[in-house]
């Protein structure tokens, strides 16, 4: 199996985009395929309905050709040389927890990154991240199976256990396997707007968007939509502008408050409050993307009471406020 280089058409709708659009995925031998594949998907594929898309290649860190989770060899056109012309670099997972990345990697993320290069990981990838010494009093992420030994090497970084991604500016760290989907569409809303994002994921078939502080996993399903509790989440979702006290819920719900409680964060992972906050927060996002909608009306409609509570909420969660996230996310179409 051999993968070169290749450069999109150029044609239809013009894009601002990141000012450099180099992305280079790091291929390695024990390449994690499934988080290789990502890359590709995300960043690699030609977007002949778009213009100005992302130029994707390979850098090759080990003699080729490497071997791949699955049985395959990958060749690589170019090597750690070229991670010096790239805008953003990948880390598609590595091939160990305890196998130390080589130096000649870590000299080269470093300078690339000192130079204004994104470095982003996915899965185990923070690994290497964290071998550059780039991650100390940051914040990052990875799957739930490896928090542990990460905190306990790295003790400087300043280990998220349970969040799909942590977006640290130049530096993005992603959970286990399919959330480097959320992390990749995330850049993909940085540098292009929700519009392209979403048109990505359609074409992916996946989630336009959750949120980077999702819960990487919860101990129970959510509950089918035909149940009461199914339905009842539907009704919140309707219903957000309005205040939902546990009360409200328990009644609408036909339950105790106490059984409410408890069935809600058995299948939700967390309380009605929680909740609440996470959906209202996501509604104001669309809607500081997508639309005019003053800041005030936005926290109004959105349930969240008062422009100072949404930019509370924001801050606490996003570390943006309201008018910072509408500046940042929204682009030229």
């Amino acid at each position: 199996m051999t993968i070169t280089m290749k450069n999109p058409p150029k044609r239809s709708r013009r894009l601002s985009g990141p000012p450099n659009r180099r992305v280079a995925a790091l291929v390695y031998d024990g390449l994690c395929t499934f988080e290789f594949g990502i890359a590709v998907e995300m960043f690699g594929l030609p977007r002949p309905e778009l213009a100005e898309w992302y130029d994707f290649g390979l850098c090759a860190v080990d003699r080729g050709p490497m071997r791949a989770a699955g049985g395959m060899r990958v060749l690589a056109d170019h090597g750690l040389e070229a991670l010096a012309t790239a805008g953003s670099i990948v880390v598609p997972g590595w091939r160990g927890v305890d196998a130390p990345p080589p130096e000649p990697l870590l000299d080269a993320l470093r300078s690339a990154h000192a130079r204004g290069a994104r470095l982003l990981s996915y899965c185990s990838g923070v690994f290497v991240l964290a071998a550059t010494g780039l991650l100390d009093g940051r914040r990052a992420t990875t799957h739930w199976r490896y928090v542990d030994a990460l905190a306990e090497r790295h003790p400087r970084i300043r280990v998220e256990p349970d969040v799909l991604y942590v977006d640290e500016g130049s530096l993005l760290t992603s959970a286990g396997s399919a959330a480097a989907l959320d992390l990749s569409l995330h850049l993909i809303r940085r540098d292009y707007g929700p519009d392209v994002a979403n048109s990505v994921a359609r074409r992916a078939v996946v989630p336009a968007h959750r949120d980077g502080g999702q819960a990487q996993f919860i101990q129970s399903p959510l509950p089918a939509q035909g149940d009461g509790l199914g339905k009842l989440l539907d009704w919140m979702r309707r219903h957000l502008d309005q205040p939902l006290p546990v009360s409200t819920l328990a009644e609408r719900a036909r339950m105790s408050e106490r059984t409410l409680l408890r069935r809600f964060e058995e299948a939700t992972g967390c309380s009605p409050k929680q909740w609440l906050t996470h959906e209202r927060l996501g509604r104001a996002r669309e809607l500081l993307e997508g639309s005019d909608m003053g800041v005030d009306r936005v926290a109004e409609v959105c349930g969240f009471g008062s422009t100072d509570t949404l930019r509370h909420h924001f801050r606490q969660h996003l570390q943006l406020s309201p008018a910072r996230y509408r500046e940042r996310f929204t682009h030229q179409r």
